[in-house]
């Protein structure tokens, strides 16, 4: 089973979205957690355009979710808010798929302007499923470098991000039962 369970909103099969998803999956594995990766590309656009709760695909994703230590959820922004496809899988998810979970909130936008978009949009989605919000973290395109190996690009947005995910990871560790 997954520890760590990552969505990415982004339906664009180029995107600086799930490409920071990937790190971010890829800092938390090394600290030894297993990662679960699922992108709304990958779910079935009837069953999200229909709203098919008794779909397996989408009971899957919600048992995945509910049984997670933590989850990462990403979007590209969109005009001013987080994808319409990633809104339809949370539309057909329980409303408590989340419940007590620590989320890391993650945008991708081309301007300092789109910063208020995690804000006002994301967040509250997932304080609607019941998650434990995080601060979360916003990418902006001139923060990161998509040709090199090393994706964030800006020093301070790089310490932020090493930050939150140390947070992340430390808020799963101390909700662990100790035996």
């Amino acid at each position: 089973m997954s520890d760590i369970v990552i969505v990415s909103g982004s339906p664009s099969s180029i995107s600086k979205s799930e490409r920071i998803l990937y790190y971010l999956g890829d800092l938390v594995k090394q600290e030894g957690f297993l990662i679960k990766h699922i992108s709304v590309k990958g779910v079935d656009a009837k069953d999200l355009l229909f709203g098919n709760f008794e779909s397996p695909e989408i009971k899957e994703i919600a048992r995945r979710l509910g049984k997670a230590k933590g989850v990462i959820v990403g979007s590209p922004v969109y005009k001013a808010s987080y994808s319409g496809v990633l809104k339809a899988l949370f539309d057909i998810l329980p409303q408590d798929v989340l419940q007590d979970t620590p989320v890391l909130p993650v945008m991708t936008g081309g301007s300092p302007s789109h910063l208020l978009a995690l804000e006002y949009t994301l967040k509250p989605l997932l304080a609607s499923m019941k998650a434990q919000n995080l601060k979360g973290l916003y990418f902006q395109d001139s923060q990161l470098d998509m040709t090199s190996d090393h994706l964030i690009a800006d020093e301070s947005m790089l310490n932020r991000t090493n930050k939150q995910i140390e947070y992340f990871l430390g808020k799963i560790r101390r909700e662990q039962p100790v035996f």
